[in-house]
């Protein structure tokens, strides 16, 4: 039996169908339902012994009312770059984290989670995903910043050899269409671009940047479940982990890829960012795979443009993994 928190969000679900691919279904779900519109549709030909609510789970974990499991896979949190309640997030990301991993480190379960890109802040210390640059970061946001603690907090209390944290930089793909604000622009943007709407993209506000030239590492969500289910093979292979391509894309190579998809020629306008983000945009980003590599895992990614062109065919009828 495994347990699977967040099993209804994008990436958990996603995760889910990876699991149930390789005939694995003794998986116990933990979620909300009520956050999402639609987000219970992730679950739709799924297979699992049970569903928990979020709101039940800590109690009957700290009671024991489970046997010892094979796995926990912790994915579930506020995934929000945009909420500004401090003790919430603290509280959902970072508490909650730490009392699950607890109870797993007390009977030596594996436990694998989600941390973020979020937390190298503005890149100034890079990207590196090594324990001594982890020490250093400063995210720019309070999501960010939960999960960096949550990073320290392991770090410092390593009483597992069985933890593996991985940093999930610009991830895509079918089963994010319940996440409002938070979708990636692809699924944003597609029926808008499908309809000959222009892609509308920041302009920079940096000159080094060009308009529609800040870079993000984007990466697909079958490569993020092959790279998880790796992790699930070889618990041993512990630490914290960058989950990204390790290959920079600009903004404009996106909407290329998207256009390309969609067999039409490409039509880009760039806006003003809102000053609320200006201070906290992230220029670039991209993921160091050293360390990845290091601990045996040779998954080759898709290119940006192999993987839009996957997740039109998703997009254009709403289907999900």
């Amino acid at each position: 039996m495994d347990i699977l928190t967040g099993g209804a969000g994008f990436i958990g679900s996603c995760f889910l169908a990876k699991l149930n691919s390789k005939g694995i279904d003794d998986i116990i779900v933990v979620d909300n339902l009520k956050e999402g519109a639609n987000k219970s549709r992730n679950l739709l030909g799924k297979h699992f012994r049970d569903y928990i609510p979020k709101e039940k789970f800590l109690a009957y974990l700290e009671s024991n009312r489970f046997p010892k499991p094979g796995h926990i896979i912790h994915m579930g949190a506020c995934s929000s770059t945009m909420v500004s309640d401090r003790d919430y997030l603290m509280s959902n990301n970072y508490e909650y984290s730490r009392r699950v991993s607890s109870w797993a480190f007390e009977r030596a379960v594996p436990f694998i989670y989600a941390s973020s890109a979020a937390t190298y802040g503005d890149g100034g210390f890079g990207y590196d995903d090594s324990d001594e640059n982890t020490l250093k970061l400063k995210p720019l946001n309070l999501y960010g910043l939960s999960k960096h603690i949550f990073d320290l907090w392991l770090l410092k209390n390593r009483r597992s050899s069985m933890a593996a944290g991985l940093k999930f930089f610009n991830v895509f793909g079918p089963n994010e269409y319940h996440k409002g604000e938070m979708m990636s622009v692809v699924c944003r943007c597609f029926d808008q671009l499908k309809s000959g709407q222009p892609m509308r993209l920041f302009k920079s506000y940096l000159p080094e940047y060009p308009d529609g030239e800040q870079k993000r590492d984007f990466v697909y969500i079958k490569d993020v479940t092959e790279v998880m289910f790796y992790f699930y093979e070889h618990p041993e292979a512990c630490g914290i982990y960058n989950l990204g391509t390790g290959v920079a894309r600009s903004w404009n190579d996106l909407a290329k890829a998207m256009f390309s998809a969609l067999k039409m020629k490409p039509k880009i306008e760039y806006i003003e960012m809102p000053e609320k983000i200006r201070g906290k945009y992230q220029y670039f980003t991209q993921a160091d795979m050293k360390k990845l590599r290091s601990c045996g895992c040779r998954h080759e990614f898709m290119t940006l443009e192999q993987a839009v062109k996957d997740y039109s065919s998703y997009l254009s009828s709403k289907s999900y993994i």
